[in-house]
């Protein structure tokens, strides 16, 4: 199954993307309801952990997925598709919103995990687009393992530069 075949099947049953993305700000609803300031204790901090990864990898996807039809492919706003472009993003917002408005994220596990991987995501997505724009092109008899290694290795250190830089 290619990913669009997948976004082909999401457009003809569109009932079952609509019931996800909608069921798990509910649950994060009533998680909070029934929690009652005891979030960041232990059963509780599991749900939530679970539905932020279950509404985060989606909504992280999209939001990716959109920068890159907007700013690679010159894909028009107009095109966007409700379903898979903005309802993963809303539906991420929300549920976040929610659980923040609960329990402080600092007490979910894992959670600076996937904020690691949208600052990775980030930097990554504007080196791309720094290196497409200027038409920065290097030809060299350089192993490909070797550039590898300087990508990684810039990515680190830009990394460990933000996080320095905002503690």
């Amino acid at each position: 199954m290619t990913l669009q075949d997948f976004f082909n099947w999401v457009k003809v049953n569109p009932y079952y993307t609509l019931a996800y993305f909608i069921l798990i700000p509910v649950i994060a609803l009533l998680a909070g309801i029934f929690a009652k300031n005891e979030g960041h204790q232990s059963p509780w901090k599991y749900v939530y952990t679970t539905l932020i990864y279950l509404v985060c990898i989606p909504g992280i996807f999209a939001v990716t997925f959109n920068i890159y039809l907007f700013f690679w492919e010159r894909s028009s706003i107009m095109d966007a598709e409700i379903l898979l472009q903005v309802i993963p993003v809303l539906s991420m917002i929300v549920t976040l919103y929610i659980i923040k408005s609960n329990v402080d994220l600092d007490y979910i596990p894992g959670f600076d995990k996937l904020s690691g991987l949208m600052t990775i995501i980030g930097i990554l997505l504007t080196l791309m687009w720094i290196l497409d724009r200027t038409h920065f092109f290097v030809f060299a008899s350089m192993p490909f393992p070797v550039v590898i290694l300087i990508i990684v290795g810039g990515i680190l250190l830009i990394r460990m530069s933000l996080k320095r830089m905002l503690s």
